[in-house]
């Protein structure tokens, strides 16, 4: 293990103690029924696309409460790859994040990029959580809530304040208003129990499952309330889960202004093709002075300040994405040119339907998942302080976040996801990831008995296996072929792979092109 992923694994435990949420007055999760009702079987049909021809889609209901399985029920679209050789490994389920991302492309994605031979070996199933995409009920709290051009992020006054307050305040009534009959049953407790409503209709004992950022959250729960039905766990880029979720947000906060900050070193790297100057900090500096310029006018009319936080936060996730908003940031800088950054801006941040749907469930489950302070000077203390050190993003992501301050629906408790029943786990992640910071992958390691750590050094990408890193991948394929796992012993990681290489600058035109990796970072998407 390097030296940088030994003084990580020395820090996990510090992120979760940033700051106390107020306790939630709920109870712990219920424990999954010990007779469940069999689910009917699937009926797959034809749906493939040019990209996946051989892609079959079903439908399966599920309790919309688990604890009253005869009442009402909601549907779960499922996607599949069926297995093609004489012996099959079972099921592997895949899900890509969020909450609130669509999983339905993720079973052509994972099957199409595992080698041919181990990918036959299984049904590789996507699926849509509840609320999600094309499974029914959906949620859309309202629509174009993000909408340019929003208000400031960073409140220059009580009054502005104020008002973006009452802006989250009224988009978690309207959900309330609107969905009042499914919020409390939109938590990931529920969507956990919900896989084991689609293994049942797979007709499978156990179930193989493959979760990056929020799915690694999801599979861990699953874990815990249906140990005896994993067969193998593959989390990639790891919630923490004692942070779940405000004090994990305000890790993002850091995380995701140290990753800005790399960007802009890297910019500074590549003068020569952007021309915004060789000192990282002139850069951030020219940066900021484009955030101000957009504040006082926006950008072709719709990049506001907001919204160009919104554009830049995807390089965070993905370096893949640097040229392409390197380009951008210097047109406007250098060549007053709008038009650029305002394309950059629908390419990258403009929320469209699925958009404003994958949100509604973002705030409903992590709104109702755990406790989040309901006095807003909390928020507004944490977010300050934040800022001072983090300014990138910390008040756009409290504004994301804030509707679970007033959130109509008592939360639940955070589960806990400590499990010594299950086979070992394979664990994945990135030194340098920013949406889910390295502590949270040394937690989960600790937390689940027998897993073992693969750490990519240096790396910041978020989603990590399946994206170029040959490394990473051999470590996947070996898993999912017969369970072998590295084992380095001790507390830290059991094998280092290196970060792949920087991007390189792209000349103007083939920008967009230079993205190794987007086609998993475009199902993975943001804010997961």
């Amino acid at each position: 293990m390097t030296k940088r992923a030994a003084i990580l694994v020395a820090a996990g435990a510090t992120v979760a103690g940033l700051v106390t949420a107020v306790p939630s007055t709920a109870s712990a999760p219920p424990a999954p029924s010990a007779a469940p009702p069999a689910a009917a079987p699937l009926s797959w049909k034809g749906c493939g696309t040019k990209t996946y021809p051989a892609l079959q889609c079903a439908t399966v209901r599920a309790p919309l409460d688990h604890d009253n399985p005869s009442g009402r029920q909601v549907t779960l679209a499922l996607s599949r790859i069926p297995h093609t050789a004489k012996t099959s490994q079972g099921p592997l389920l895949v899900n890509p994040g969020g909450p609130g991302g669509s999983g339905l492309s993720m079973a052509g994605f994972v099957a199409s990029s595992l080698p041919g031979e181990l990918a036959a070996q299984y049904d590789v199933i996507g699926f849509d959580p509840r609320g999600v995409g094309k499974s029914t009920p959906a949620l859309d709290c309202v629509p174009e809530y993000f909408e340019p051009v929003r208000p400031d992020s960073v409140p220059e006054s009580h009054e502005a304040e104020r008002t973006a307050r009452n802006r989250a305040a009224s988009f978690a009534a309207a959900c309330g208003e609107k969905h009042g009959d499914l919020l409390p049953y939109m938590d990931t407790v529920s969507a956990a129990k919900d896989l084991d409503v689609i293994r049942r209709a797979l007709g499978t004992p156990r179930i193989n499952y493959f979760g990056y950022s929020y799915g690694t959250y999801l599979g861990a729960v699953y874990a815990k309330l249906f140990p005896e039905r994993v067969r193998r766990l593959v989390l990639d880029s790891v919630v923490d889960p004692d942070g779940v979720w405000y004090e994990d947000n305000l890790a993002q906060d850091h995380a995701f202004d140290a990753r800005h900050k790399a960007f802009m070193a890297w910019v500074a790297k590549n003068d020569a093709r952007y021309g915004l100057g060789t000192d990282p900090a002139g850069v951030e500096a020219a940066w900021y002075r484009m955030r101000d310029a957009v504040k006082g006018r926006p950008a072709a009319g719709k990049v506001g300040p907001a919204e160009l936080e919104d554009t830049f936060l995807p390089g965070g996730y993905y370096n893949g994405y640097w040229p392409r908003l390197a380009q951008a940031f210097a047109a406007y800088v250098n060549d007053e040119d709008e038009k650029t950054l305002a394309a950059a801006y629908e390419e990258f941040a403009a929320v469209d339907r699925s958009g404003d749907n994958g949100y509604s469930v973002y705030a409903a489950v992590q709104c109702r998942d755990a406790g989040w302070p309901r006095t807003w000077s909390s928020w507004r203390n944490d977010t300050w302080q934040a800022h001072r050190k983090a300014p990138f993003m910390s008040w756009n992501n409290t504004w994301y976040n804030a509707p679970c301050a007033t959130w109509p629906v008592e939360p639940l408790e955070p589960v806990r996801v400590t499990n010594a029943g299950i086979p070992p786990a394979l664990i994945l992640q990135a030194t340098d990831d920013a949406a889910t910071p390295y502590e949270g992958g040394v937690t989960m390691a600790r937390k689940l008995k027998g897993s073992s750590l693969i750490v990519e050094q240096g790396g910041g990408n978020h989603g990590i296996t399946l994206s170029g890193n040959d490394c990473l991948d051999e470590y996947l394929v070996d898993y999912l072929t017969d369970g072998t796992l590295p084992t380095g012993g001790g507390s830290g990681a059991d094998a280092v792979c290196a970060a792949l290489p920087e991007p390189k600058p792209a000349p103007a035109t083939k920008a967009a092109a230079n993205t190794k990796g987007t086609t998993l970072h475009g199902l993975l998407g943001f804010r997961g």
